[in-house]
């Protein structure tokens, strides 16, 4: 039999884009790869890899004033896809090839129902009446996963979960019954739970509709549970191309394996809990409760738990893991034990009372405890240099200290978190995710804090940048003996930091125990069930 050719061909593919003085820069180099009907082809690679620009030229995504296409061609079903006017690239569009997108909340128009949004693509390319449209879009709703359809058809997007959005735009993407279906980090922004039903939603689909999938991904984890077959990208170029077996077991390129080497490892060595007696931190019956209100005169509607009741202790340079998945109350309680938002209880931090404190003493207090948070870009203001950044904590909590006296202790933190001195004139904007972690980081440090409160400080960050910033704060831990309240739903960072974890769930804390304990011997469903599908593993 004579072999069927691939759904997809790319070949020689290089991609230049142009800045406003018309400079041209070269992001992706003569990347050639294919996929064959019904196969998941996993594309792999760190931020700045040129993994998505290569997807989005696909369907010629960006914007053609800017971008050109030096050298290659892109065969869709053996068609030059390249050689389409815009006509017909539009009927290729979501009804041959279709597209997921990473964050499905600025993917949806906020101002129209879901419903008249997924019956778009059948209206469009398939003819529909809007009643035969409906009908369909409700089958499709149903398979994806989505409870009562009826229901949810006329809500809009603001209303639904992550994983519910994320499960409106695969029953989008699948509605004209598409070859090729690309899905570029459509689990990023996702819970770990909802990334595995997600991922599995997907499997089936692929299965039942027979199409091929492209998955585009930094989640080395994600591709082992998905991919048939893995193409890897560094800096614009690919440098790996392998079935995903053989990858894992046999990585060729150094770069494959750098990136195989970079998943978190555990680095926290174990606290000795029998040399401490009092907590640096110790807060009893926390609760902090938000009133829900509706209608034109607020009126009450009840109310929504977001930690109820719960009792927390934190020892000298001990980290304490707080998991759980969004809406949980991981965060909500992290800023009740640092009074950044309102509740009930009692917070005891080095034998005084927080909760008992008027707002100008407890800021007097706040340099010993000390906040990173999950997005750097926005927790840094673009306005202000890397100098006033970190040094804005000192003029505040220390203003006898002389401008030389400030910049010698800013540039010993920079060296601390491994950043130059040449640095400190430039802007948050002018760094890399890491590189702006790091400052993140060297802002609170610099006050000397007994406590950190860190909220998912590298879900942002590629696997290789995680890791490096994870070294980072074991090294500043053990050097200035900081206690941690280290905040994730990555259980694997969660497990290579912590001493001791909390998981947590609809406000409550479930279970408790070392790391190492709840790791091997889990006791609640539920903690299982996040295990499971933090590592991700086959059935």
């Amino acid at each position: 039999m004579t072999p069927q050719p691939p759904v997809l061909n790319i070949n020689q593919l290089s991609v230049t884009f142009k800045n406003a003085a018309q400079d041209e820069t070269q992001v992706v180099h003569n990347v050639s790869f294919h996929i064959n009907k019904g196969e998941k082809l996993a594309l792999v690679g760190e931020s700045g890899s040129g993994k998505s620009v290569t997807a989005l030229s696909i369907l010629q995504l960006h914007d053609r004033q800017r971008v050109t296409y030096p050298t290659g061609s892109i065969k869709f079903q053996e068609k030059n896809l390249f050689q389409l006017n815009e006509a017909k690239l539009r009927q290729v569009r979501g009804k041959e090839i279709a597209m997921i997108f990473q964050e499905p909340m600025t993917s949806l128009n906020p101002v129209y129902p879901i419903g008249t949004q997924l019956m778009e693509p059948l209206l469009l390319h398939e003819g529909l009446s809007k009643s035969a449209a409906r009908r369909r879009m409700l089958e499709l709703m149903a398979l994806t996963g989505l409870p009562e359809p009826q229901k949810r058809f006329n809500t809009y997007p603001h209303t639904l979960s992550g994983g519910q959005r994320q499960r409106v735009m695969i029953a989008m993407a699948l509605a004209c019954s598409p070859q090729l279906l690309i899905a570029d980090e459509p689990t990023t922004a996702l819970d770990v739970t909802i990334q595995l039903q997600i991922l599995e939603l997907l499997e089936n689909m692929q299965k039942e509709f027979g199409m091929a999938v492209l998955l585009i991904t930094h989640n080395l984890h994600l591709l082992k549970r998905f991919a048939e077959r893995v193409c890897v990208m560094q800096a614009g170029k690919l440098v790996e191309s392998e079935s995903a077996t053989r990858l894992f077991e046999h990585p060729q390129h150094p770069y494959t394996q750098h990136l195989l080497n970079s998943e978190p490892e555990r680095i926290q060595t174990d606290y000795d809990y029998t040399t401490v007696t009092t907590p640096l931190l110790e807060a009893k019956k926390i609760r902090c409760h938000f009133s829900m209100n509706k209608g034109f005169f607020k009126q009450a509607a009840g109310e929504i738990k977001a930690v109820d009741e719960v009792d927390i202790h934190l020892y000298p340079g001990e980290t304490l893991g707080i998991v759980g998945e969004s809406g949980s109350g991981k965060t909500t309680l992290g800023m009740c034990l640092l009074r950044l938002q309102n509740c009930t209880g009692s917070i005891r931090f080095a034998n005084t009372r927080l909760d008992q404190l008027h707002t100008a003493k407890l800021r007097s207090l706040r340099h010993h405890f000390q906040v990173v948070f999950q997005d750097p870009y926005s927790s840094l203001s673009p306005r202000m240099t890397i100098e006033d950044i970190i040094g804005e904590g000192l003029v505040i909590h220390h203003p006898k200290l002389n401008r030389s006296q400030r910049r010698e202790k800013i540039i010993k933190i920079l060296e601390e978190v491994d950043l130059q001195a040449d640095m400190l004139s430039r802007y948050p904007h002018e760094f890399s995710g890491g590189q702006r972690q790091r400052i993140a980081i060297a802002r609170a440090v610099i006050l000397e804090p007994q406590l950190i409160l860190l909220d998912e400080p590298t879900s942002a960050l590629d696997v290789s940048v995680q890791k490096q910033v994870l070294e980072l704060l074991e090294n500043l831990q053990i050097k200035h003996r900081i206690s941690y309240l280290f905040i994730s739903h990555d259980l694997k960072v969660i497990r290579a930091m912590s001493h001791r974890i909390i998981v947590m769930r609809n406000g409550l804390f479930i279970e408790e125990g070392e790391t190492e304990q709840i790791f091997n011997h889990p006791q609640h469903p539920y903690t299982q069930s996040l295990l499971h599908a933090s590592l991700l593993t086959k059935k």
